[in-house]
């Protein structure tokens, strides 16, 4: 039997948590159009006849321009080296970037761990040659070949051929988790991000960037569980915008996070969302802790 911890690395917006909730069959992760929708590790367990697969998503790799962004880097360097294989995740209808060098250069280069090419969103791209075009342009950041696999998370277009490939790669092992568990992720996470993913969807510029959840109370009941949630902005404008006229974005974002809440906790929920401001947040390393962003030292 195969097991191993499997990291998905990649720039901002290449499909990583679209690919993970691909691989698992089912949502675990939020995945939005937002760069910096996923802003911590998460881990997702599949579990077949083969083996067991840790998949680990990472936030998209950037220069951090802030506090966060120095968290959201820690959080993607401390997963390639605990890694058994690494899918480094491209966007396939364009060449290469400066990102993307830049993660080869600071990231992957001189690894001695397993490294797969996963070439996404080529099915965007009609003409076979413009994909060829660009995957000699990703080919060419490596000193040696590496294996490439196309795909499309967002469809499961050559999902199988990416598992067999992942496998063949994984070492020999024992099962690390229970046949059923998908995810380390406590109810408190998951709620805090899907809060958050409603509000990545509903808001634009730099809302979305500005915003952090914290559940402040969670009742687990038999017939209903009753979350208490506190949405912190940087500026009071940025609050006017979440409450919304007469308080309808706030409405509307509860409404629909506490109606995917019910489908996961397959019961009620009763959700309380508030909104408060605190100033540049995300420059702030006490606020950050208390938030949930967590040095990795």
């Amino acid at each position: 039997m195969k097991c191993g911890f499997v990291t998905i690395l990649g720039r901002p917006n290449v499909g990583k948590s679209t690919l993970l909730n691909q691989m698992l069959g089912q949502k675990i992760v939020i995945a939005t159009s937002k760069a910096q929708t996923t802003r911590k590790r998460i881990k997702g367990i599949l579990t077949e006849e083969n083996g067991q697969i840790i998949f680990v998503d990472t936030p998209g790799v950037h220069r951090p321009l802030d506090k966060l962004g120095e968290f959201l880097l820690d959080e993607t360097k401390v997963a390639v080296p605990d890694a058994d294989l690494v899918l480094f995740l491209v966007d396939g209808s364009e060449p290469a970037g400066k990102g993307d060098r830049w993660i080869v250069e600071n990231l992957l280069k001189d690894i001695k761990i397993p490294v797969i090419l996963v070439m996404n969103k080529v099915d965007k791209v009609k003409q076979t040659q413009k994909i060829e075009e660009n995957l000699m342009s990703y080919k060419t950041l490596f000193k040696e070949n590496i294996p490439v696999v196309k795909i499309s998370a967002k469809t499961g277009r050559n999902k199988d051929t990416l598992l067999d490939n992942i496998y063949k790669r994984l070492p020999e092992g024992v099962k690390l988790y229970p046949d059923d568990i998908v995810t380390e992720e406590s109810m408190r996470s998951v709620a805090e991000e899907i809060i958050r993913e409603k509000i990545l969807l509903h808001t634009e510029d730099e809302i979305p960037h500005s915003v952090a959840i914290k559940i402040d109370k969670y009742e687990e009941c038999v017939d209903i569980d009753k979350i208490y949630a506190i949405i912190y902005c940087e500026q009071k404008s940025q609050k006017g915008i979440l409450i919304g006229k007469n308080g309808a974005l706030l409405k509307q974002i509860g409404t629909e996070a506490r109606l995917e809440l019910e489908n996961i906790v397959e019961k009620k929920v009763y959700l309380s969302l508030e909104v408060k401001v605190e100033k540049d947040w995300r420059k702030k390393e006490k606020l950050l802790k208390e938030f949930g962003f967590k040095s990795n030292d």
